[in-house]
């Protein structure tokens, strides 16, 4: 006799569709997008497939949906740790690591697929990833501007710290026991007193 599905309660139609969301993140995180279907999210979040179809057309409208909530985790996050204008540049740039690295300690649902993109990521994904980027990279050029000694390129060096950020936020998530968020501030401290020496 085969065991029976538990049996799905009732619940608004906007908490089952945050409920098969959760499941399908984690499910992308342990096993890629190619463990990804309707049965394997069905499974995950304990219903049966009638439940996820009554929520989403189909997989592809549940993982555009998964798409648009994750990147506006991400962006919200980002923009509350990277302040539009600061009247100490690396001061507003020390505290956005620091908030950034805790937040990706805190939410490694959000940034495990964005900063460790799992196998076969798909290319809608990877070019929402990449436009997220540049609006970073952007913004980072700004503060550069107003810390960063004269004659560097500033341009150069916001791509070079994004490479350096995005690293360091896959050891947060990958190896977090020693990798902790001080130690990555420490550093970023370091580089940007070395930046702002005066030359010998």
């Amino acid at each position: 006799m085969s065991k029976r599905r538990p049996y799905a309660a009732r619940v608004p139609i906007e908490v089952r569709r945050e409920q098969l969301l959760d499941a399908a993140i984690r499910l992308i995180v342990r096993d890629g997008y190619d463990g990804v279907s309707v049965e394997a999210i069905a499974r995950e979040a304990g219903v049966t497939r009638p439940v996820v179809y009554s929520a989403f057309d189909g997989l592809g409208p549940l993982l555009g949906a998964l798409l648009d909530r994750q990147q506006a985790r991400a962006l919200d996050q980002l923009a509350t740790a990277f302040p539009a204008d600061a009247a100490d540049p690396a001061e507003a740039m020390l505290g956005a690591v620091r908030t950034m690295a805790e937040r990706v300690r805190s939410d490694p649902l959000t940034w495990r697929p964005i900063l460790a993109a799992p196998q076969a990521t798909p290319d809608v994904v990877r070019r929402r990833i990449d436009a997220d980027r540049e609006l970073v990279r952007g913004h980072l050029q700004g503060l550069l501007a107003g810390v960063a000694p004269g004659g560097l390129d500033t341009e150069l060096a916001s791509h070079a710290l994004v490479a350096t950020l995005e690293y360091f936020g896959r050891l947060l998530v990958e190896d977090p026991d020693r990798f902790e968020p001080e130690r990555l501030v420490a550093f970023a401290a370091g580089i940007l007193r070395l930046g702002q020496a005066e030359p010998a």
